[in-house]
């Protein structure tokens, strides 16, 4: 199938590059989570070494009073009354002096023989039940307070929900994970995340998620996966449409014009003041078997650009002849038919043949058929141009200039050629309203219209302000969707058939 590897590829880049960018903010996320976890860890570990430090205030009273039975008792109670806290114990005179147990007795295996850091993780070897200990220590008046709290109080700190990550206590170089005993590490990992507390001597380490992971694209970005897939196919479909289309839009133009797609509409021109029709002008709309009536606006600008606009025209005056044939009994004497020509097209060498063999095959022979001239093209002024014009003057066209006063060098056409009609664009009739300024541009134009003694059509009338102002300065010929819009042939067969068949008479 033609061109199917490219949309495929595309798709499939598409994906991928959807996928690495949800993985991508997924992995940011997680990291974040895991940051956030390490706090709640770091919180939760500060309130046992909190418990441990109100303890050691209240050991350091006993302490200075003399461990006695009532010492040794406030001591039993502190450990008992504190969640978390194992045993509390006194070192002076490198003895146990005073402890929370019965006897004095501690779960350390040779608490003498330890340093007085402040924090230490003991392994398994260290205490006498063979249980890891975190042991919180306190010097004071020559006295050493060691307060011990179990692993299991500490993994139920680092037990965080979190799917993939692990927490640790680390102390020194010393850890302590979920599992297992105390070990030591000589530095940090590569890939260990760490956060380090601000009140106390231990940090929080994590391992960083995967920097990919299919679970967790399939776990939380499910969704997006399925919505990046869809994109991905219509981006494909798209593309793949659009590189197997069968014709640029020149030869689908073409293509149209040769199998009669470009149609005749028909613009009525009527008489303002009595609202009869003298006339129509040839417009043209592409009739797509798939997307329906296409504006010129879509078409024309590309005719003209690609040479087009000469055989569409002709292909225009061979329907028109035709659809005129068909109702030319219908048709008041005098009647107006117009259709543009571009700059192009009235440059050809065979330009009058073409409108004498137009001429020649309408079987009524009392129409008036003007030869409109569009500005949206610079027309050459030479005496090739003049002999042209001159010549379907003789043979009995009428010369309009189309869309006047928006294109190339109106007023020198007004100057330098024989026209019989102007006909004022749009743009200037639907500045009138009721305000008397609105009118000026038109009034100018109208005046220098009157001067040349050149007749006048009105495009573009939409409201009665624009009709009244019109009629007062006596424009017989007018066109627009206040009378009627461009209409096909058959609706146009139903307007001549519902207005009198009046003959009609140049003003």
């Amino acid at each position: 199938m033609r061109h199917i590897l490219v949309p495929v590829t595309a798709a499939l880049a598409l994906f991928i590059m959807g996928i690495f960018i949800l993985n991508t903010q997924l992995w940011y996320s997680a990291r974040a989570d895991s940051m956030t976890g390490a706090k709640f860890v770091a919180k939760n570990m500060n309130t046992i070494l909190g418990e441990a430090q109100r303890a050691t205030r209240t050991a350091m009273t006993v302490a200075a009073a003399g461990c006695d039975a009532e010492g040794q008792y406030r001591l039993g109670t502190e450990a008992a009354l504190q969640p978390h806290l194992r045993t509390i114990f006194i070192l002076a005179h490198g003895q146990i002096v005073c402890s929370s147990l019965p006897d004095n007795r501690v779960l350390l295996v040779n608490a003498m023989r330890l340093p007085d850091s402040p924090l230490m993780l003991l392994p398994e070897k260290e205490t006498v039940n063979g249980l890891p200990v975190l042991l919180y220590q306190t010097v004071s008046d020559g006295s050493r307070i060691g307060i011990t709290v179990s692993d299991r109080h500490i993994r139920d700190a680092l037990g965080i929900s979190i799917k993939g990550i692990a927490y640790r206590l680390r102390v020194g170089d010393t850890v302590l994970g979920l599992s297992g005993d105390a070990t030591s590490v000589n530095a940090k990992g590569e890939h260990v995340g760490r956060l380090d507390a601000k009140d106390y001597p231990y940090s929080i380490e994590y391992n960083y998620p995967p920097l990919f992971s299919v679970q967790r694209l399939v776990s939380q970005g499910a969704g997006i996966l399925l919505f990046l897939l869809l994109i991905a196919c219509l981006g494909a479909y798209a593309l793949y449409k659009y590189l197997n289309k069968s014709t640029p839009p020149e030869e689908s133009l073409q293509r149209a014009i040769a199998k009669g797609e470009i149609i005749p509409f028909y613009q009525p021109v009527v008489n303002g003041r009595e609202g009869t029709l003298r006339g129509v002008e040839v417009l043209a709309r592409w009739k797509h078997p798939k997307a329906g009536y296409i504006s010129p606006a879509s078409f024309i600008p590309l005719a003209e650009k690609s040479g087009l606009i000469v055989p569409l025209t002709r292909s225009l005056m061979a329907q028109v002849v035709i659809q005129m044939n068909a109702i030319a009994s219908k048709l008041p004497e005098g009647f107006h038919v117009g259709i543009n020509f571009s700059a192009s097209h009235i440059a050809m060498p065979t330009f009058v043949d073409e409108c004498l063999n137009y001429k020649s095959r309408f079987e009524r022979k009392d129409l008036n058929l003007v030869v409109e001239v569009t500005e949206r093209e610079p027309l050459d002024i030479d005496e090739r141009l003049v002999h042209t014009l001159n010549a379907l003057h003789e043979n009995g066209f009428a010369i309009a200039l189309d869309d006047f006063g928006t294109g190339y060098s109106g007023l020198s056409y007004l100057h330098d050629l024989h026209i019989d009609y102007i006909k004022i664009d749009h743009s200037f009739v639907s500045r009138v309203n009721e305000h008397e300024e609105s009118t000026r541009i038109l009034d100018c134009v109208l005046d220098l219209a009157r001067k040349l003694s050149i007749s006048i059509v009105a495009e573009g009338v939409e409201t009665k302000a624009q009709l009244d102002y019109l009629n007062r300065n006596n424009i017989v010929f007018q066109q627009g969707y206040y009378f009627f819009k461009p209409v096909p042939f058959t609706e146009l067969i139903k307007i001549l058939l519902s207005k009198p068949n009046v003959k009609v008479m140049v003003e």
